[in-house]
């Protein structure tokens, strides 16, 4: 087992995300650092937004929705272990769903967040939902956006397939090249690389290769036991829920009115899709997300 870390220099040059990083140890092996960006550490706002990325992405994602959502309230940006400034292992096997989800519940629970409005996207979903219905008494909200809570026995899209084939025979992951090809946006080469600064090695790409095959499905993946019963879950919750997906994203779309029927408040809110946006939603339209989450905040008071 080897852990590393991405020098800091590496982030000297990122764009648009000056937030002093703050770390939280995870008791996992080799105590990996988890690392996190927080508007409010004292935790004196009413709201918290609590913001998960997904593959191959880090906090920086979530760069355009940080200032609105600070206006509201706390915000909350970790980095998954394995990305942005979070400690990397360099084997694939070290990585598990488990992992994962232990190190979310961990960071909740050493920054002791209450009254949370949950915004997650692609793992960030599949990670966060099942903690927040696991840990219901810290949660207020959910923002589920181009994610799922999966049942583990559900065939996955072509495009899922071609994305996952591609990551595995890759000699070297392009991992920028990803993020442009799933968002709509033309992204400049100064916001490219800022996605591929916490990867100067190939080796710490590790986390970035494992995530894709670790979708739980009918045919593989890991999870998908958490994923399932978290979703029985969520057929129960009572608390708001605003379902929002981007309506040009190949592998998510389909998946967005299932979501939005099993979550019994979602018909509570606005049918809204994010138009002209795919799968990093937060790259194409990440103001008017942030204002959207606002707008539902505003609807649904503590």
């Amino acid at each position: 087992m080897a852990l590393r870390s991405t020098p800091e220099s590496a982030f000297d040059e990122i764009p648009d995300y000056d937030y002093e990083p703050r770390y939280v140890t995870i008791d996992a092996p080799g105590d990996p650092e988890m690392a996190y960006i927080d508007t409010d550490p004292d935790g004196d706002s009413e709201e918290t937004f609590l913001c998960l990325h997904g593959e191959p992405t880090w906090g920086f994602l979530y760069r355009k929705m940080v200032p609105t959502l600070a206006e509201r309230g706390r915000v909350v940006v970790p980095d998954a272990i394995g990305f942005g400034r979070s400690d990397k292992y360099t084997e694939r096997e070290e990585y598990d769903y488990d992992l994962h989800y232990d190190a979310t519940e961990q960071f909740i629970e050493e920054l002791d967040l209450e009254d949370v409005t949950l915004v997650c996207q692609d793992w960030g979903g599949i990670v966060g939902l099942p903690v927040a219905v696991n840990n219901a008494e810290r949660f207020a909200r959910l923002v589920p956006m181009n994610t799922d809570c999966p049942t583990g026995e559900a065939e996955m899209a072509d495009a899922w397939y071609d994305f996952r084939d591609f990551v595995e025979r890759a000699d070297e992951l392009p991992i920028a090249m990803l993020i442009d090809n799933a968002a709509a946006t033309d992204l400049s080469d100064e916001v490219l690389a800022a996605y591929e600064a916490p990867f100067p090695e190939e080796e710490l790409k590790a986390g970035a290769r494992e995530w894709p095959d670790m979708v739980p499905r009918a045919d593989g993946g890991d999870g998908g036991e958490i994923t399932s019963a978290a979703r029985e879950k969520l057929a129960e919750w009572e608390k708001p829920a605003f379902v929002l997906f981007a309506d040009s994203d190949p592998i998510t779309r389909g998946g967005r009115d299932p979501l939005r029927e099993l979550i019994p408040t979602a018909s509570e809110q606005p049918d809204i899709w994010v138009e002209g946006a795919m799968h990093f939603l937060q790259e194409d339209a990440g103001e008017e997300i942030a204002e959207e989450i606002v707008d539902f905040v505003d609807r649904t008071p503590l």
